[in-house]
């Protein structure tokens, strides 16, 4: 398995490399989704999860959704040839692949993600962003699991260099980084797939999806990904000063 890592990592070209983290996430949306939702409804008929918004998506949305996902996931295949590159001149470092490292990098990378993508959505919420680049994201006004990559191609750059910033200065474990994209995915479904557990009410940490569903539907100030807890933060250092 290290050898396969490392002749990928050391002698697979840049073409293959964009090739194979195209068709990695084209697998996260197009396979991973449906699954997704499918689960949603199988919980939803049991009474486990609350539907929050209870109309039909158009299909114009739909279509609108995977569009500017599949152009966002034109531009992730690129997010690994600059980490491969470091990684071959030595200005990134790896560490062993243990089951420890592994699971220590998707955590990391996904608490890194939280403060990454809040400060990201905050800038997009700006004016001039969000008539240019972020209204793209907010025509999906009913979030579905086909949204959560529907963004202008600048944004999804953006959101692109999450492992590339911190691995600069934070050695992870490459199968760990391989792997944080599906994490990071699921909590995005999550808060796009439009269900929420128990019956949708209540401030339980069980309805973190519900922030992200009601900053599309609603508008609210919710700029967080999985969480709330920066922007809880955020408006307390606002108060303060």
């Amino acid at each position: 398995m290290q050898e396969i890592i490392e002749n990928i990592i050391y002698s697979t070209s840049y073409f293959s490399l964009y090739g194979l983290t195209f068709a990695y996430f084209m697998i996260l949306y197009f396979v991973v989704a449906p699954v997704f939702l499918g689960v949603c409804k199988l919980l939803h008929k049991k009474g486990l999860l609350h539907k929050i918004i209870n109309k039909k998506v158009k299909r114009k949305q739909l279509s609108f959704e995977i569009k500017h996902s599949l152009q966002s996931i034109f531009v992730f295949g690129f997010s690994v040839l600059p980490i491969i590159y470091l990684i071959r001149n030595d200005k990134i470092t790896l560490l062993p692949d243990t089951f420890f490292n592994v699971i220590l990098a998707v955590v990391v990378l996904t608490l890194w993600n939280e403060v990454h993508f809040f400060i990201v959505h905050r800038i997009m919420h700006l004016p001039f962003f969000m008539k240019r680049v972020h209204f793209v994201h907010h025509q999906s006004r009913i979030p579905t699991v086909w949204s959560v990559y529907s963004f202008h191609w600048f944004e999804a750059l953006l959101l692109s260099t999450v492992p590339l910033i911190i691995m600069l200065f934070v050695p992870f474990s490459i199968v760990g980084v391989f792997l944080y994209p599906l994490a990071s995915v699921l909590l995005n479904y999550a808060g796009h797939c439009n269900y929420r557990f128990g019956d949708g009410y209540g401030n339980s940490w069980r309805l973190f999806g519900t922030h992200h569903n009601e900053h599309h539907s609603k508008g609210r100030a919710n700029y967080g990904f999985a969480s709330n807890a920066l922007d809880k933060f955020y408006n307390c250092y606002i108060k303060r000063h």
